[in-house]
């Protein structure tokens, strides 16, 4: 059961993000002259379809006009969509096409004249440069748009740590909801000479006045080793009664500042107030990098376990099976985003799936900027490799460059998607 609903959760982001991706084009396309022929939710065979009506757009210049002049408008304001009949869909039409399709992996959206040689009035070839550069990127951006609100919303309502050394403000951060316990005390520690228990939960610490919170080992942790030698105040949970303890923590060259292990009870939340767009915005950065870091060591991986195939040594041969091996554990295509991430976090909680959504929306940024002619980024780079060398790019050779880009693509993804079904099964 948890399967099926991580599945259909999984579904449901993976479409949102994909066509808030495909917004951020229509909205560039639209702002910088260039026509869209249809906004699609989901993919062909097409299921229903509206048409923007031609009377609203009509109404809205009369309205706006009358607004400049300062004359009275009271025309009733007509339907702003129309129901596309199914005997007109193969016609081109002169109106915005909205669309509902059958198969619900993503949305796409329909330009006038996508290659760079188009040179009809309001094509995606006749616009600038610049205004390519925004409405190819434009994708991008609503996806590290999505991700920065979606942190936003979790450093104001409890963000879960996943990344070392995750971005948080100090002086504006609470923990929630996670439980430190104490599972063995080390003889002859300041620990133990301040009468800490196994199965104590340690609740907060006041230095020279000011409380903190615990709720995570890594914190209790920091604390500690930031004020070795100095004599702080553990407030901790014993038997169901809170108790205080004083506990004069190790020097600097002591082997521990405290002298226990601990277990880790729930999972701990991060809460900020007036600097969770800060927190958002920084999460987001943090996030972007990892991303690329973790791409980075696949590719280097993956190539040089290939390289090392070819060595004569069987140990080298043998570190190069491993190296392909962290280079396909590192990889997750949509099998494995559906059939195991999303249902594994299904039992985690709302945080959880908010901060998943926000990862894989980093993600789709991250992937769409490479210089790989199929996606965003490529495309930019290709238009302008030929503006650079001032030679024409035609609509044949831009095909047949994206065309044999998107194949090897494809089979990336078959070969990811190999991997996943091994993994899941």
């Amino acid at each position: 059961m948890n399967v099926f609903l991580g599945v259909i959760i999984g579904l449901v982001v993976l479409m949102t993000l994909v066509i808030a991706h495909e917004l951020g084009h229509f909205i560039a396309a639209r702002r910088n002259g260039v026509w869209v022929e249809e906004f699609g939710i989901g993919f062909p065979p097409r299921a229903k379809a509206w048409l923007r009506n031609p009377e609203y757009i009509k109404w809205k210049k009369e309205k706006k006009a009358a607004r400049k002049s300062g004359k009275k408008f009271d025309k009733k304001r007509p339907k702003k969509w129309l129901p596309f009949p199914k005997d007109k869909w193969g016609k081109k039409q002169k109106e915005l096409i909205l669309s509902i399709n059958f198969l619900p992996i993503g949305g796409f959206c329909a330009m006038k004249g996508e290659s760079d040689n188009d040179k009809r009035p309001n094509s995606f070839g006749q616009a600038t440069l610049w205004q390519k550069t925004k409405i190819l990127f434009a994708g991008v951006a609503m996806n590290w748009l999505v991700a920065f609100i979606l942190l936003t919303i979790l450093a104001l309502t409890g963000m879960p740590h996943f990344v070392e050394n995750q971005f948080q403000i100090d002086g504006d951060t609470s923990v929630t909801n996670g439980k430190v316990v104490v599972a063995k005390v080390l003889d002859d520690t300041p620990a133990k000479k301040a009468g800490l228990e196994e199965k104590d939960q340690i609740k907060s610490i006041t230095i020279n006045g000011k409380t903190t919170e615990i709720g995570d080992t890594s914190q209790l942790i920091s604390v500690n080793e930031a004020h070795r030698g100095e004599t702080v105040k553990y407030k901790i949970e014993r038997d169901g009664k809170d108790k205080s303890l004083d506990v004069t923590l190790g020097n600097k060259d002591a082997t521990y500042a405290l002298g226990i292990s601990m277990e880790q009870k729930d999972q701990a939340l991060y809460r900020s107030t007036w600097s969770a767009p800060i927190v958002g915005a920084a999460t987001t950065v943090q996030l972007t990098g990892e991303t690329f870091k973790g791409l980075g060591t696949a590719v280097y991986n993956l190539f040089s376990g290939i390289f090392k195939q070819f060595s004569s040594d069987e140990a080298t041969r043998e570190e190069g099976k491993t190296a392909i091996g962290a280079a396909g554990d590192s990889v997750s295509g949509p099998v494995g985003i559906l059939g195991v991430l999303f249902p594994a976090f299904v039992d985690t909680g709302l945080s959880n799936l908010l901060f998943l959504a926000a990862i894989i929306s980093i993600s789709l940024a991250c992937m769409n900027v490479l210089p790989i002619p199929a996606l965003d980024g490529g495309r930019f780079l290709l238009i302008a490799i030929y503006r650079l060398r001032k030679k024409e790019l035609t609509k044949e050779t831009e095909e047949k460059i994206v065309s044999r880009a998107f194949m090897v693509l494809l089979v990336l993804i078959a070969l990811i998607t190999v991997l996943d079904i091994i993994r899941l099964f």
